[in-house]
């Protein structure tokens, strides 16, 4: 009767170290905690992206709502977008500003001599 109960901690024993280890692989492999944190972390970007194009399309329904209710907005929105002018206007087209990354090379380095 003795070594019944013994076998039976033993097999009990045994059962619950197979379960842990199999617990333990599976928290630990790629189906387990790590992979289940990158899918939080996907679906938190992907709210905040969502968040982001959910305020754009309010600004754009806002824009579109006061473009609907004002004329004069309507026509200084056309007349950018197609760069139209007025008769009697004038328009002055400005040259962009040169970019000052680099120094030019000195002019005697660039004749050959």
């Amino acid at each position: 009767m003795q070594t019944s109960i013994t076998f039976r901690r033993i097999v009990f024993l045994v059962v619950v170290a197979l379960i842990a280890a199999y617990g333990y692989v599976a928290l630990r492999g790629p189906q387990g905690l790590p992979a289940l944190e990158e899918k939080r972390r996907e679906i938190r970007k992907l709210e905040e992206e969502n968040a982001a194009l959910q305020r754009e399309n309010e600004y754009r329904q806002e824009r579109i709502k006061k473009l609907q209710d004002n004329p004069s907005a309507q026509e200084l929105e056309i007349r950018q977008k197609l760069k139209l002018l007025r008769p009697g206007e004038t328009s002055f087209i400005l040259p962009d500003q040169p970019k000052h990354d680099a120094p030019a090379p000195p002019a005697d380095t660039l004749e050959p001599k």
